[in-house]
């Protein structure tokens, strides 16, 4: 059984501002009843400041808790800091949900972001819609291209169950599975943390020296570390690889490559 927070179980027992704006100066709309759960999140802007904000929400404790949470976190903020809201800091807030729940935040965040496309597109300002429609990539509960890849980057998701969990993408019929892996190797890597230029010279030295080299040797050659100069690795091939009419194809196909996948993509080896 889950374990929920008790700020989980209170604004699930003792939910906050439920109910609708009738005069509302815009309405964000999350999920679909067909899917399990949706929500309706009312907000009032006067000077660019949040001034009351209501919901309604079909669907678990979680998704109540999400939105009445959501709710408290905007009324009396601008609209500025109001867009800087994440799924994370409804979680947050909510002191963490069920990594099973976690979509129920997710929910929240697309009904605020929903609500503050219409308010912007209202005032001119600046337009935050591209005008583009995003992939569907999940047809069971019509999950997009664009909200798997926010939350594989805001959340810094990298498995199938993850995505499942924050987005319910793949929990059903599981026939998108696939496409939600491609996704995540593309874009979950570019939430690897960036490493310092001595750690990343340390790296480098480790593969080459336990898994480069070892390789090498096999066939009676070897490799040295020259230099590195930020993303560009100098290195020098020895023994029997150092007259190998192979060697451009082994620095590439082999030591390019392995560093790539142990190190950094944007690593380039060059001989000297």
């Amino acid at each position: 059984m889950w374990k929920y927070s008790d700020k989980v179980m209170d604004h699930y027992r003792n939910p906050r501002n439920v109910g609708k704006i009738d005069d509302a100066d815009v309405i964000g709309e999350a999920g679909s009843l067909t899917c399990g759960d949706s929500l309706k999140l009312y907000l009032k802007i006067k000077d660019g400041v949040v001034t009351d904000a209501k919901f309604q929400t079909f669907g678990c404790g979680s998704a109540v808790a999400s939105s009445s949470i959501l709710t408290e976190m905007v009324i009396g903020k601008p609209i500025e800091e109001v867009r800087k809201i994440t799924n994370a800091d409804i979680a947050k807030e909510l002191d963490g949900l069920p990594p099973e729940k976690m979509h129920c935040s997710v929910m929240g965040h697309e009904a605020l972001e929903d609500a503050l496309k219409k308010y912007y597109d209202e005032e001119i300002e600046f337009d935050v819609s591209d005008n583009k429609t995003s992939r569907v990539v999940c047809t069971c509960f019509n999950v997009t291209e664009d909200v798997i890849k926010e939350a594989i980057e805001v959340n810094g998701l990298t498995t199938l169950e993850d995505i499942t969990n924050y987005t319910k993408a793949g929990g059903a019929c599981g026939r998108c599975k696939g496409d939600i892996q491609k996704l995540i190797d593309k874009y979950a890597k570019k939430n690897e943390p960036k490493l310092s230029p001595a750690q990343l010279i340390l790296k480098i030295n480790k593969v080459i020296e336990n898994v480069i080299a070892p390789e090498l040797q096999k066939d009676g050659g070897d490799i040295e570390l020259v230099d590195i100069s930020e993303n560009k690795v100098y290195v020098k091939l020895q023994g029997r690889c150092s007259s190998c009419k192979n060697s451009v194809l082994t620095l590439k196909s082999f030591v390019e490559t392995t560093l790539r996948d142990k190190v950094s993509n944007d690593i380039e080896v060059i001989q000297v």
